[in-house]
Order: structure tokens, then sequence, then C-alpha cells
């Protein structure tokens, strides 16, 4: 397995990003968007929420992400009966060392897979809340750092709501973006029933890369270049949510980092080292939509989240390269592509 030092050029590590990519696309059957999605999401430091019916593919598309990466897997079961010390830990008394024992909870691994995250209790549901945002735990005053690179996918079935527990807005707002990976088209099932006829894909997969690589992907993702024009575009996308008359609660400052940080990811996988509008245009569904609470009014009209958020895209304009056009922005003639600084590597 090949790893990388800390002089590794993006574009090396690009391709150990196609590698992961490949090896989960041998697994989820005719669904690149999905993959390419899921991968963004985990180069972005962010978590992924997979939202759909049973039988297509939703803890599949999680164990063959883990899988693909050579780091530590823990996967929950939520169920009603749950307790929080299940996911974060719980101290044990020791008679022979007459102190107590910290025994670290499902929480601690570098991709946690959460099942059916809506059928366990709101209390369980919200021992997540600080290892997601903070990446750390603290239990009896004691905190916990948790390992990197870390990463959450929940997995939930939004049509059998029986003993459920919605998951909360401020859960919710913790995941980078929501995918459903909707039902597979004819070809890609025939092509299913080939593969996994007989035996699991799963059972074959190995890792192709390594933790170490991820963390090096993701340092590469963080000097991906945002131009001014890019990121005054993203706080626009996202204001334009909290005022738009369908919506009862707008998408929040925490998802405004989250369109940026999963765009330069997107940009990094597309091979470019700053990321453009069209970065911002093609996640911001995935990312804001499940932020959002439509209207009762809007609800009875069958106005979804996300046809707000495609509707906020054909509204607010679009900058151009050099600078943009809008309220306080003056175009830059002759400047570089979006703000892409003088003699930055090209990839």
């Amino acid at each position: 397995m090949t790893t990388y030092d800390d002089r590794a050029s993006l574009t090396d590590l690009t391709t150990t990003a196609e590698r992961v990519r490949a090896s989960v696309e041998a697994v989820i059957e005719g669904k690149p968007e999905v993959v390419r999605l899921s991968l963004t999401v985990l180069l972005a430091e962010g978590h992924l929420l997979i939202e759909d019916v049973p039988g297509v593919g939703k803890t599949m598309l999680a164990k063959a992400l883990a899988r693909s990466i050579d780091c530590s897997v823990q996967r929950i079961q939520f169920t009603p009966d749950l307790l929080p010390s299940d996911i974060t830990g719980v101290s044990i008394y020791d008679q022979q060392r007459r102190d107590f024992e910290f025994k670290p909870g499902a929480i601690f691994a570098q991709i946690v897979i959460g099942d059916e995250i809506n059928r366990a209790s709101p209390k369980t549901q919200s021992a997540l809340l600080e290892s997601m945002e903070e990446r750390q735990v603290t239990i009896d005053g004691q905190t916990y750092e948790l390992p990197s690179p870390f990463m959450v996918v929940a997995t939930q079935n939004p049509v059998e709501m029986e003993g459920t527990y919605p998951l909360p807005e401020a859960q919710r707002d913790r995941f980078m973006a929501r995918v459903s990976i909707g039902y597979p088209s004819a070809e890609a099932e025939l092509q299913m029933l080939d593969v996994h006829g007989g035996i699991s894909p799963l059972d074959d997969l190995q890792p192709v890369a390594h933790a170490h690589d991820i963390v090096k992907l993701i340092d590469a993702v963080r000097t991906v270049h945002v131009a001014e024009s890019v990121r005054r575009y993203a706080v626009e996308l996202v204001g334009a949510t909290r005022n738009h008359p369908d919506l009862r609660l707008g998408a929040s400052p925490r998802a405004t980092l989250h369109l940026l940080r999963a765009a330069k990811a997107a940009a990094a996988l597309s091979g470019r080292d700053y990321a453009l509008p069209d970065d911002l245009q093609s996640l911001a569904t995935a990312v804001l939509a499940h932020r959002l609470l439509p209207t009762a009014q809007a609800q009875l009209n069958r106005r979804t989240a996300e046809q707000v958020v495609l509707e906020i895209l054909q509204r607010v304009p679009v900058p151009t390269a050099g600078g943009g056009q809008g309220p306080g922005r003056q175009a830059s003639h002759g400047g570089p592509l979006y703000g892409q600084q003088p003699g930055v590597r090209r990839l």
C-alpha cells in the first residue's frame, strides 16, 4: 500500500482518492455521483446522512467506504433501548486498582456507521452532538480526543416512522450533507444480480488507502484556494434561505462553512487547487436541503426544500471570473481566474 510523506503533491494525493472511489463503485453499482459525494464529505471533514427507502444499499455504501480505507471502523445499530454510554463509553470502577477506568464506546473509531439512527431515543441521539462537532467526548469531566480522520455515516429510513424519533434540527445541522441513493437503473440492477448473486462484494473488498493517506488528502483540501467572489456567493446562497417565504427556518452559518469546505473538496477531486461557483452549485442541494424547514403553507403546496434550493440557485447571481458582478463587487479586469493567486501550481 502506498503512503505519502509530508512533501506529497495534491496530484499524488488525488490519485489515492480515485482509488478509494473506484473501490466503492465496485460495490455500489450505477451510482457514481453518490460515491463521489460520500468521498467529498470525507475529505471535507464532514459527516454524511444517507436517507432512503429500505434495500437500496445505504448500509452497504457506508461499509464499502469504511472497508476501502485501512482505518478503525465501528458499527452502531441504533435501537430504542440503546443508551448514550453505549456510544460514548463509561467509567467503571476497578476494585483491584481502586480507581475508575474508562471503557471507550463505539464512537472511538475513525469511521462510525450509525445504522437507522432515527430509531434511538433523542437522549441517545444527542450523545453524538459533541463528537460530531468538536471531535471529542467528555465523560465525568474528562475530555478524550477522537482519532483522525473521523467521520460519522448515518442511515435512516424515511418511510417507516413507527417507533422512530426524528432527528432534531441541531443534529441534522451537524451532518455536512444528506444523500439519497435511489433505485438503480435496469442495467445497473441486472449487473448487480451478476455481481451480488453469489457472494457479497464486500467480502473481497480490500483497503486501497491508509488512514495516513486520508489525513494527507484532508490537509491538501485545506490548501484549495477560494476567491472572495466565490466566498461571497456562498454567503448569498445561504442567506437567501433565511428570507425565503416558503421556509420557516433557513440554513445556519455552519451550513455556509460546510458548503465552502465541500466545494474545496470537490475542486480537489476534480484536479483543481481553486474552487469555482460550479462546485457550490453542484453541492448546494445536498448540503443545504436537509437543514431547511418549509412553512405549513409550503407543505400543503407540496413544496420541498430541494425545490426551494434549486429556485435560489436560479435567482442568486453567479459571480464571473475575475471578481464577478453584483452589489459591492469590483471586477479585476485581466485578473486570475476567480482570484487564483499568480504563480500557484496548476494541476
